[in-house]
C-alpha cells in the first residue's frame, strides 16, 4: 500500500488510538492532535479510505476501523534498488528486487529504497520501511532527499537520507530525530526526493 507521508502519519495515530482506547478517534481529536483543520483531516481519512487502509460509517463519530491490504493478483511493481541509512550514512550498493505495490501515485521511473536505521522517524519514516524516490538532481528547503556523500575511506560514495537545507556557507542534512545531529557539507549529491512512504504492516 502506499502512503504519503502525512496519510501514514494519520493512519499510525488512528492504530495507536485504537490500540489504546478501545475506540476510534473522532475528526476533532485528530484535527487537535495534529493542529489542522477538520477539513484536512477529513481529506486525509477519505484517501486513506479510497486506498483500503480503513473503512468508516458515514454520519457516526468513532466509526473508522483499520483494514488488512487485501493481496491478489494484477498489482503493480517497482523495483528496490537496494538500502538507504537513516542514521550514519552507508555504502551506495545496487542490489536490485522488485516489490508488488497497488494504488501507487508517482509514475515514471520512481523506485523504492528500504530504510536502515531511525534517523527519520520524527518524519514517520521508519527502519525497516520502503520510501518512494522521484529522480531528482536538486531539492527545495525541507524535501526529504537521497544525499550521497563522498566517502573518504573507500574513494566511492556513501546514501543518506535527509531532510535538505540550503544554508549560506553549506547544506545542512537535517535528520528527523532529535538525539542526532544534522550534518553540514560544502557539496552534496541529490539523487532523489522522498515522495511517499511504504510500511508492510501499519
Amino acid at each position: 500500500m502506499f502512503l504519503t507521508e502525512k496519510q501514514l502519519a494519520v493512519l499510525n495515530f488512528i492504530r495507536d488510538f485504537i490500540r489504546d482506547r478501545g475506540i476510534s478517534p473522532t475528526l476533532d481529536e485528530m484535527s487537535q492532535y495534529f493542529g489542522v483543520s477538520k477539513i484536512t483531516v477529513y481529506e486525509h481519512v477519505s484517501a486513506l479510505e479510497k486506498k483500503g487502509a480503513l473503512r468508516k460509517t458515514r454520519n457516526l463519530a468513532r466509526s473508522i476501523e483499520l483494514v488488512e491490504p487485501p493481496a491478489g493478483p494484477g498489482r503493480r511493481t517497482l523495483e528496490v534498488r537496494g538500502r538507504i541509512a537513516a542514521g550514519s550514512a552507508i555504502e551506495a550498493v545496487d542490489n536490485p528486487e522488485t516489490i508488488s505495490l497497488d494504488d501507487l501515485a508517482p509514475a515514471g521511473d520512481a523506485y523504492l529504497l528500504r530504510v536502515v536505521g531511525d534517523s527519520m522517524i520524527k518524519a514517520h519514516i521508519c527502519d525497516g520501511d520502503l520510501v518512494v524516490v522521484q529522480p531528482a538532481d536538486a531539492a527545495r528547503d525541507g524535501d526529504i532527499v537521497v544525499a550521497l556523500l563522498p566517502d573518504a575511506s573507500t574513494g566511492g560514495v556513501k546514501a543518506t537520507l535527509k531532510r535538505f537545507f540550503q544554508e549560506a556557507d553549506a547544506i545542512r542534512l537535517q535528520p528527523e530525530n532529535d538525539s542526532l545531529k544534522p550534518l553540514r557539507v560544502r557539496q552534496v549529491q541529490v539523487q532523489g526526493r522522498v515522495v511517499g512512504v511504504v510500511r508492510a504492516k501499519v
